[in-house]
């Protein structure tokens, strides 16, 4: 009998109440820091499986850890459970069709089913080490915020996972196999304008308008595209207008600011002229601007050790297997896609497009690469702090968008519980494979010392900045 084998039939005795555990969390979808009730069924179900369990990692209300085993190699496996504003929408159906009594949010990102799979995985590795009397300790990180809020960057500045060997994680996609560690830098920052209030007609010349350096600002930046790196990207969103009043001068208007770029040195020169440009529209509006730093998060670093060793797993496993019924619904869901949509998810694997193929039969070669469609992913922390490896795991019609209510409606479905159980798999092999072979372990570590030139991990947070627990909801 092989070892694998016994761990992945210990996911398949828990399918039923990890299928459910699921639903739960996708039907009370909870934005950035605000997964009250997310985390408390997660804290449920640690307590059912017997973990010692440790809450407000980093301060943080809605992080929880739990740990299983004793001794040797000390394995994280890394979940979350946020869902996004705006994308609130009814399970099932191929048409938009939002919820009532959600606010608005959903699971438009499929963390209901990452946090899922990964507790799932982590009670799978705890019933393996238990019966094999290995020593070795497996630990399911809860980690809230991903979706802006940079929750597991945050966890990493504060040594969350500073005692971890390795660290292993995934997300829902339209293919499975093992993650490209490609992931774009980012901040957020806040600029917000004072000037000076007066009436806008009868004395117009007194006031200092906090909304025109706003407009000023996003010119500027908007010149500034065309001479920045390709693949860099800037986003902006109005958080304060100044108010509803046109014939009121604005004192106060805010914007916050997304900047990305392929690595933090990269991001911290375009973060200088951004800056500079706010400082600019100030200056010819006459207004005052300050700017406060909302969250960071670095780019991904890979290790082939660990994806050499996630990638046998998914060989040995073979594809999630669909039905008709799984095909079917894929293909309502398809249908309201463009064809635009089903290229770039076959772009962004390196993949040729079959027509026809709803749902992915295949394990994504090792060595493909993608073009396109990168964003960004507080698991990159991590991969600075510790030897880190990611999954996709196949959850959806191919060519589904992130952030879609079409990613939303299929968050229940048959196919997003098999794909989330087939990721579970993955990640509970990789973890077995780690533990029984320590020399995996220490080529990992090697190839981390290497990339990192042995430099301790440094947040691109300020060390001064608390999590913005009240502050956020603002997707990635």
């Amino acid at each position: 009998m092989r070892n694998d084998e016994r761990v992945w039939r210990a996911v398949d005795e828990r399918r039923d109440s990890y299928a459910a555990f699921s639903d739960r969390v996708w039907e009370m979808p909870e934005i950035a820091y605000t997964e009250k009730r997310s985390v408390a069924e997660h804290v449920a179900m640690l307590e059912k499986e017997g973990a010692r369990i440790t809450r407000d990692l980093a301060g943080i209300p809605t992080a929880v850890m739990g740990e299983w085993g004793e001794g040797g190699p000390v394995i994280a496996i890394l979940g979350e459970y946020d869902a996004l504003p705006g994308l609130s929408q009814e399970a099932g159906i191929a048409e938009p069709k939002p919820v009532e009594g959600q606010g608005g949010n959903g699971h438009g990102c499929g963390h209901n089913l990452l946090g899922a799979a990964s507790l799932l995985a982590a009670a799978a590795v705890k019933d393996w080490l238990a019966e094999n009397g290995i020593p070795g300790r497996v630990r399911y990180y809860g980690c809230p915020a991903e979706e802006g809020g940079a929750a597991k960057g945050f966890m990493a500045r504060d040594g969350v996972f500073d005692d971890v060997d390795i660290a292993i994680s995934w997300h829902p996609a339209s293919f499975s196999g093992v993650n490209e560690a490609v992931s774009l830098a980012n901040t957020r920052i806040d600029f917000t304008f004072h000037g000076r209030s007066s009436h806008a007609a009868a004395a117009p010349e007194l006031g200092r308008s906090a909304l025109d350096a706003v407009e000023l600002m996003n010119v500027g930046v908007n010149y500034m595209r065309e001479h920045m790196p390709d693949h860099a990207r800037i986003h902006y969103a109005m958080l304060d207008g100044g108010g509803i009043a046109p014939n009121v001068v604005q004192s106060r208007a805010k914007v916050r600011y997304l900047i990305r770029a392929a690595d933090l040195p990269e991001l911290n020169t375009l973060v200088g002229r951004v800056k500079k440009i706010a400082e600019g529209a100030a200056l010819m509006t006459e207004t005052r601007v300050e700017t406060g730093v909302v969250s960071a998060v670095s780019n991904l670093l890979g290790n082939a050790p660990l994806e050499r060793a996630m990638h046998d797993n998914f060989q040995r496993l073979g594809p999630p297997q669909w039905d008709e019924a799984d095909r079917e619904y894929a293909a309502q869901i398809q249908a309201t896609l463009s064809e635009a949509d089903i290229k770039a998810a076959h772009r962004r694997h390196g993949l040729k497009v079959e027509p026809g193929k709803t749902l992915c039969d295949i394990i994504v070669p090792l060595e493909n690469r993608g073009e396109g469609g990168v964003g960004s992913t507080d698991v990159g922390d991590v991969s600075w702090a510790v030897p880190t490896v990611q999954a996709r795991g196949a959850t959806c019609a191919i060519g589904t968008p992130f952030h879609s209510w079409q990613l939303t409606a299929q968050g229940k479905s048959p196919a997003a519980h098999k794909g989330m159980l087939h990721v579970a798999k993955v990640m509970a092999g990789t973890a077995v494979d780690a533990i029984r072979d320590p020399a995996l372990i220490e080529r990992a570590k090697a190839e981390f010392r290497e990339r990192t030139g042995g430099k301790p991990y440094e947040s691109p947070l300020p060390k001064d900045l608390s999590p913005p627990i009240k502050a956020m909801g603002q997707g990635v």
